[in-house]
């Protein structure tokens, strides 16, 4: 191997320096180049943590009675949110009619475009088939069908 180095090294006759300081510059650039870039490496897995905030052992009346406290909760705040949204298009109308906007107008028109997305996105869900209240419920009857 060294001996072929010689023989290459000799045939390249008065070029050879200058071949190797070129090759030499080539080699430096590119490691030069690759150092100054920042690269990170696949980012570690997330370490899971379970919480676990509920009994193991719970009953399934104590869970029922948990989903249903929870629902009142919900609905709650959604009855609270729906009074402030109340609340602030009032102020809104209010500033409407100081302005001289036909607010009535305005409330009809956009009125009538939440109730084409509305449509629009049931459309879009599709809808359960009759007597059925939950995708479960189809579930559990294609289950039946295939038994």
């Amino acid at each position: 191997m060294v001996a072929d180095f010689k023989a290459v090294w000799k045939q390249a006759g008065s070029n050879r320096w200058r071949i190797a300081a070129l090759s030499a510059a080539c080699t430096f650039g590119v490691f030069f180049t690759m150092y100054q870039q920042e690269a990170k490496g696949p980012q570690p897995p997330p370490k899971i943590t379970y919480i676990s905030t509920f009994s193991g052992h719970r009953t399934e009346a104590e869970i029922i009675a948990s989903n249903i406290a929870n629902q009142k909760r919900k609905e709650a705040v959604a009855r609270e949110l729906a009074r402030r949204d109340e609340e602030v298009r009032n102020i809104y109308k209010t500033i409407g009619r100081m302005s001289g906007m036909d607010v009535e107008k305005i409330a009809r028109e956009a009125e009538a475009e939440q109730a084409a997305q509305q449509a629009a996105q049931q459309k879009k869900q599709g809808k359960l088939p009759e007597g059925v209240t939950s995708v479960d419920q189809i579930d559990a009857q294609q289950d039946e069908a295939t038994r």
